[in-house]
């Protein structure tokens, strides 16, 4: 009888360990949770605040420049605001969600110089992607996860693949658009565009594999892990 009392005593006592001990971790968790939440709201904050004093800071700028934006447009700072706060967004490897890109062009009127300064925004975005593709490469290789003669090889087909990899770009964002006349009347377009890291990686793996694969080599997987993919 003694012993059957001091064995539920027992069971008693750890029941009430493990539960205070479950309890314990919850609220651990629980705390972290909060904890994480209160550093993305700070982390957020300071990226607000960074953004809109940049913009402006180039707003102001521009405008004494002579620049401004179409009727019904945003205004400029609110432009500038969402270009800045997409140019300072990172993702969990600390590597940009976006690529950023701008022209500007000359044309006797507003929708010439638009179209030509578009075009040649996607040209300098093509070159974001090739310099920064590049330099994964490069990472790669001081990493030891690739060796200097696969490296040269992906870098030389994404040097020569800049028109194709253009074409196959896919959904630009349009960011900032402004422009200002001229004193013998043509117009001066000025746009910014981004486009997402994540889509630029896989447009560049996806040429890459194809033009290698062409050639009898097979680097898919390898690509997949150099882009992050």
């Amino acid at each position: 009888m003694r012993k059957a009392i001091v064995l539920a005593m027992v069971l008693a006592l750890s029941g009430t360990g493990i539960a205070a001990y479950g309890q314990t971790r919850a609220d651990a968790l629980k705390e972290a949770r909060k904890e994480r939440k209160a550093t993305d709201r700070e982390a957020e904050k300071a990226l607000n605040e960074r953004s809109v004093k940049a913009a402006r800071k180039e707003a102001r700028r521009l405008k004494k420049e002579g620049w401004s934006v179409s009727p019904g447009a945003l205004p400029l700072e609110k432009q500038l605001d969402r270009a800045y706060t997409m140019q300072y967004e990172y993702d969990t490897d600390n590597y940009p969600k976006y690529i950023m890109a701008d022209a500007q062009s000359v044309g006797q009127n507003y929708d010439a110089a638009k179209m030509q300064a578009m075009e040649l925004a996607k040209q300098n975005l093509v070159g974001q992607i090739e310099t920064a593709m590049t330099s994964i490469v490069e990472n790669s290789v001081a990493n030891r996860q690739l060796d200097s003669g696969e490296a040269a090889s992906v870098v030389k087909t994404l040097v020569a693949g800049k028109n194709v990899i253009m074409q196959r770009i896919g959904r630009i964002l349009p960011v900032t658009e402004c422009y200002r006349s001229l004193p013998n009347g043509n117009k001066e377009v000025l746009v910014r565009i981004a486009y997402s890291s994540d889509a630029a990686k896989k447009v560049a793996r996806d040429y890459v594999g194809q033009q290698l694969e062409s050639e009898g080599r097979e680097l898919q997987e390898e690509l997949d892990m150099y882009f992050g993919i």
